[in-house]
């Protein structure tokens, strides 16, 4: 007995962006270098360290990421410098979005990423 398949709704990648979520307080961007398993990754933010980010249980079904993809990463106040939680993936027309407004402007310049 089969399950009944809802229709995906159709990726729009030029839909217009009215509010995109930004980092706050510790709160900084990210790229996923490697996903290690687990709900874990190897994160390299853009204050220059590399941490490892796991994904929190509320988002771990709704939230699918890959190698390269921009996230927003909340280091831990106990091991902050080495460890953190992922709390936002950008979608491509934001991240875009986030280059064209200069948030990621590190990102571009820097040859590590």
């Amino acid at each position: 007995m089969g399950f009944y398949k809802r229709p995906q709704k159709p990726v729009d990648e030029q839909a217009e962006i009215s509010r995109i979520k930004l980092p706050r307080g510790a709160e900084t961007f990210g790229v996923v270098e490697q996903r290690l398993g687990g709900s874990r990754m190897r994160v390299r933010c853009l204050d220059g360290k590399t941490r490892i980010c796991r994904i929190p249980g509320r988002l771990k079904r709704t939230l699918w990421v890959r190698e390269g993809d921009i996230i927003i990463v909340e280091p831990w106040e106990l091991g902050g410098d080495g460890k953190g939680d992922v709390m936002f993936k950008y979608t491509k027309a934001q991240t875009g979005w986030l280059h064209r407004k200069g948030y990621l402007s590190m990102l571009a310049s820097s040859s590590e990423f």
